[in-house]
């Protein structure tokens, strides 16, 4: 992925996310996607770990409905051999980076990581 596809991407996703669109956030990620984020377990407990598109689905859209004010601005992205980093500040002010692992076109691993020690980085209610 060039640098150009890259914001691309991020310009998408952020859009998505903005709109709380999750038709439009799950078109680039594939249907065995795995996802990590320690937000997970606040969600919806367990693990934190996501398995498959439809359960990545139900976690944010009960993120979504736990975060009715969600916003992210990008601030940076990142290219890698196979990869992307979105890193964005959202809507608490806080500093995220988004970590995906492409299979072609596709999202087939992610990472939701969070700067700082705040034990609700993502502001959930």
């Amino acid at each position: 992925m060039n640098h150009s596809a890259a914001q691309e991407f991020a310009d998408h996703w952020a859009q998505a996310w903005n709109a709380h669109d999750l038709d439009a956030l799950m078109t680039h990620f594939a249907d065995d996607v795995t996802f990590r984020s320690p937000v997970a377990v606040q969600v919806i407990g367990g693990d934190g770990v996501l398995r498959g598109k439809a359960a990545l689905r139900a976690y944010w859209a009960e993120g979504l409905r736990r975060i009715p004010d969600l916003r992210f601005e990008v601030i940076g992205v990142y290219v890698g051999l196979g990869a992307l980093v979105v890193n964005y500040r959202n809507q608490k002010g806080g500093l995220v980076n988004e970590v995906l692992v492409f299979d072609g076109d596709l999202v087939v691993e992610g990472y939701g990581t969070y700067l700082g020690d705040d034990p609700n980085p993502a502001g959930a209610r």
